[in-house]
Order: structure tokens, then C-alpha cells, then sequence
């Protein structure tokens, strides 16, 4: 079983987005019994607040429900918990560090590195781009998912 976690600012926009979407991947897959897929914030700011509206409503758009999902801060025992622990954005990084401590068993990275141009996740809090932080994430899940599958 391959646990990860995805971590945004508040857990409200792109760290359930990246949950949901990479759940929806490993499902079509055929492989979700091999994977535990959750999401988390590094802040405290949006705690057991529900996705933020337009992320809802663009992933339902995509056919992907997001219901029941709250906001929760990750917490030092995640680092333990899961085998990766994968932030949207540099300051994610930061606040992950903080929370988990030094990464030893080099779990921490970013969604984009996983991809042909590694970067921060758009944050759609401030560019209000719902659309462009849609195609990150689905970029960084995808080239996620491809590399699991070329470690196994």
C-alpha cells in the first residue's frame, strides 16, 4: 500500500483537488486497493471548513466528488503515516518541514517535480485561476502516478 498525502496553505483548493484527482487516477487504474490517498494543510486557518466552492464545483464538473472532505493541518505523525508527503508550492514545503521536522527518509516533495517542468501548483486563492491549477494538478498526478508505477 503506498500512502500519500497532499498539502496545500489550508486544504481547501489544490491539496483536495490533488486527492481527489490522483484517487480518481488510481481507480481508472485499476490500482486504488494499492493506495491511501489524503490531503492535509500546513496551516490551521481553514480547519473543518469544506472544499472552497469554486474548487467543488470545477471538480464536480469534472465528475469528481469532493463531499465530506474538511480541512485538517497535518500533524508530525503523518511523516511516519505516509510514504509521501507531496506539498503544491515552496512555502508548502516550508510549513512541512516545520510541522514533520528533518525529511531523513526524503518524502517531501513537490507535485510539479514529478513533471517536465517542476515548479510551484497555481494557487488559485490569489490568481483566481481555478482552471490553470486544474491542469497542474492534473499534470503532477499523472506523472506521479507514472512514476510509482516505474518504482514498482
Amino acid at each position: 500500500m503506498i500512502k500519500i498525502l497532499f498539502v496545500c496553505h489550508g486544504n481547501i483548493c489544490r491539496s483536495p483537488m490533488a486527492e481527489f484527482v490522483m484517487k480518481d487516477m488510481v481507480k481508472k487504474a485499476g490500482l486504488e486497493d494499492d493506495f491511501d490517498i489524503e490531503s492535509a494543510a500546513v496551516s490551521v486557518e481553514e480547519l473543518g471548513n469544506p472544499v472552497y466552492p469554486p474548487a467543488r464545483k470545477l471538480m464536480e464538473r469534472h465528475g469528481l466528488s469532493c463531499a465530506g472532505k474538511v480541512a485538517r493541518q497535518m500533524n508530525k505523525q503523518d511523516y511516519d503515516a505516509f510514504d509521501l508527503l507531496i506539498g503544491m508550492d515552496a512555502s508548502n514545503l516550508r510549513g512541512m518541514r516545520r510541522i514533520c521536522g528533518e525529511d531523513v527518509s526524503e518524502k517531501i516533495h513537490l507535485l510539479l517535480d514529478y513533471t517536465d517542468r517542476p515548479g510551484n501548483v497555481a494557487d488559485p486563492w490569489y490568481t483566481r485561476d481555478f482552471e490553470a491549477t486544474w491542469q497542474d494538478v492534473q499534470e503532477g498526478c499523472a506523472g506521479l502516478l507514472k512514476y510509482l508505477g516505474q518504482k514498482a
